[in-house]
C-alpha cells in the first residue's frame, strides 16, 4: 500500500463521541494531507444524525414530503433508527428537491431554490459534517463561503482591513454563472477521491447529485451536470 494512502482505521472506540472521532479525524487530515480516508461511514448512525438534527431549524419549509422537524421529532428514537439501518444497509435514495423561486437581491430576477426533505437535510448535515472534518483542514485562512463559524461579516471585516491597511489599488469582483447548477459531477467525485476512500461514502454523495429536483409536480433530473458527466466520458 502506497504510504501516503495508509490510513489507520478509526474503528468506534468505548465511549469515544462522535465529536471526538470527527476531531480525530480532522487532526489526521491536518497532519497528513496526502491521507486518503478509507473508514468513515461508519459514522452515519444515530448519535450523528441526533445531534445534526438538533441543528436543524424548525421553521423552514418543507420539501416534497410535507414533514416538519415537530413532525419527525415527535417519535425521534425510532425515526433515527430506522433511518440508520436503511443508510447501513445502502438501501436510503434522497428525493427530490421542491424547486421555488425567490426574489433575486438587487435585480428583478428570481432565484432557483431546492428545498430538500427532512431525512435528506439530516442527513445532509451529517454528511456535511463527516466532509467538513477533512476539507476544513484544506482551506486557506482567507476563504469564507460556506465554512462554518464563518459568514458575509467576517469576510467584508477582513476585506475592510486589507483596504485600510494595505496598498490596494483595485478590488475585483466576480461570480461564477449558475455555478451549482452546472458543475460537472464526475469531476466534483473525482476531487473527493483524493482524499476519500470509502465508497459508500462517494455512493451517496452521487445519489445526493442526482436526486434531481420537483417543479409544478414533475421530476427533473440534474440534467446539465450528468450531461457533461457523459461527455467527460466519452472523450
Amino acid at each position: 500500500m502506497n504510504e501516503q494512502s495508509r490510513e489507520t482505521r478509526a474503528e468506534p472506540r468505548v465511549g469515544e463521541s462522535v465529536g471526538t472521532k470527527l476531531l480525530r479525524i480532522a487532526e489526521k487530515a491536518r497532519k497528513d494531507r496526502g491521507l486518503k480516508f478509507n473508514n468513515l461511514y461508519h459514522l452515519m448512525k444515530e448519535e450523528l444524525l441526533g445531534e445534526c438534527f438538533q441543528r436543524l431549524k424548525g421553521n423552514r419549509a418543507v420539501g416534497v414530503d410535507e414533514v416538519t422537524k415537530e413532525e419527525y421529532g415527535a417519535n425521534l428514537e425510532a425515526n433515527l433508527k430506522e433511518l440508520t439501518e436503511r443508510l447501513q444497509r445502502m438501501s436510503y435514495r434522497p428525493e427530490a428537491a421542491r424547486r421555488v423561486y425567490i426574489p433575486k437581491p438587487g435585480s428583478g430576477k428570481l432565484r432557483p431554490l431546492g428545498i430538500p426533505c427532512l431525512e435528506d437535510k439530516l442527513v445532509g448535515v451529517a454528511l456535511g459534517r463527516i466532509l467538513e472534518a477533512i476539507y476544513e483542514e484544506e482551506f486557506v485562512e482567507n476563504s469564507y463561503g460556506f465554512r462554518p463559524g464563518r459568514g458575509c461579516h467576517d469576510a467584508l471585516r477582513a476585506l475592510s482591513q486589507a483596504v485600510e491597511n494595505g496598498k490596494t489599488n483595485y478590488i475585483v469582483e466576480a461570480d461564477v454563472k449558475k455555478f451549482f447548477d452546472s458543475v460537472e459531477h464526475d469531476w466534483m467525485i473525482r476531487m473527493l477521491e483524493e482524499r476519500i476512500g470509502d465508497k459508500r461514502v462517494l455512493r451517496l454523495v452521487k445519489r445526493f447529485l442526482k436526486a434531481g429536483i420537483m417543479e409544478e409536480g414533475q421530476r427533473k433530473e440534474s440534467e446539465e451536470g450528468r450531461r457533461k458527466d457523459r461527455a467527460s466520458h466519452q472523450s
